[in-house]
């Protein structure tokens, strides 16, 4: 006798999927912003207000063609980086979920404020029990991912005078550092220089003790610090090498091993906004510090 089950559990299978998914729900932006406007915010605070029991497995966010590619995939990722704040603590989120931008690498609608978007995708709690399944994970073979860590969101540093200050910190940008995979682009927002100086001015001395936590927590983390200038064409001072070369002098001063650290300056070779900008908001975005994720295991 030939055995029908197997042919029968395919069917079965397949009609459960089709019922069974995950959904999505989209919130927009106005151009060149990252901040929801009043109108949005509601929408979204409405939203979790009615779906607090769902499990977010994905955050994506899209750009519309305006401005260059570079230009919108950081606007992407600020946009996620913006939403991710406003719902982490309010939602179920998948541990392993990816924040992943795509920029204008996507199907664009040709209405463009459609495409100025972040989009949340979830799970209903009728179909956690085929979590994995639906997000096309086999049994057995899960996807590994580090453990997130506990970074502190401040920290108290002596002064050589006595004194003591306090920096905020960015936990977000922390742990996405921690998980980023060898190869990937991260930009230090908020690192800023003294003009014409590779001397980090007071306020961002925080960001230094991000980066500082982070590989002191990840012994195998390797990353190539990048410096850009924005404004001129030539760097005459090498600048851009300086400023990174300050960064990894703090990071070995304060104890990281010399073989997790690269660097290299590429003056204004490679500006996210051609050069002369025509504002400061293209300036800003062209001066700026990268990290290059070498090693990461």
């Amino acid at each position: 006798m030939k055995m029908k089950s197997p042919i029968l559990f395919v069917v079965f299978l397949l009609t459960f999927f089709s019922a069974s998914s995950q959904e999505q729900f989209s919130v927009f932006f106005e151009s060149n912003k990252y901040d929801l406007t009043k109108t949005q915010s509601v929408k979204l605070s409405e939203w979790l207000s009615q779906h607090k029991e769902v499990k977010i497995v994905g955050v994506h966010g899209f750009c519309d063609e305006d401005g260059s590619v570079g230009f919108n995939d950081t606007l992407a990722k600020r946009r996620i980086e913006n939403i991710f704040r406003m719902i982490k603590d309010k939602v179920q989120i998948r541990d392993d979920f990816k924040t992943r931008s795509f920029g204008e690498k996507h199907q664009l609608s040709t209405v463009k404020a459609e495409n100025r978007k972040v989009t949340l995708f979830y799970l209903e709690p009728k179909d956690f029990v085929h979590e994995d399944e639906i997000l096309g994970i086999k049994i057995g073979t899960q996807i590994k991912t580090k453990k997130k860590i506990n970074y502190p969101s401040q920290i108290s540093v002596n002064n050589p005078n006595g004194t003591k200050s306090e920096f905020k910190l960015d936990t977000i940008f922390m742990n996405q550092v921690t998980e980023a995979k060898k190869g990937e682009m991260l930009k230090i927002d908020n690192l800023n220089f003294r003009i014409n100086t590779f001397i980090v001015m007071p306020e961002s001395r925080g960001k230094m003790y991000e980066l500082l936590l982070v590989l002191q927590s990840n012994p195998n983390l390797k990353i190539d610090i990048q410096g850009h200038l924005c404004c001129m064409p030539i760097d005459r001072l090498d600048l851009s090498t300086q400023r990174a070369k300050a960064i990894r002098g703090f990071l070995v001063a304060n104890g990281i091993d010399k073989s997790q650290l690269s660097y290299q300056g590429f003056g204004s070779s490679k500006p996210i906004f051609p050069i002369p900008e025509k504002d400061e908001v293209e300036r800003a975005a062209n001066r700026r510090v990268e990290i290059l994720i070498v090693e990461n295991q």
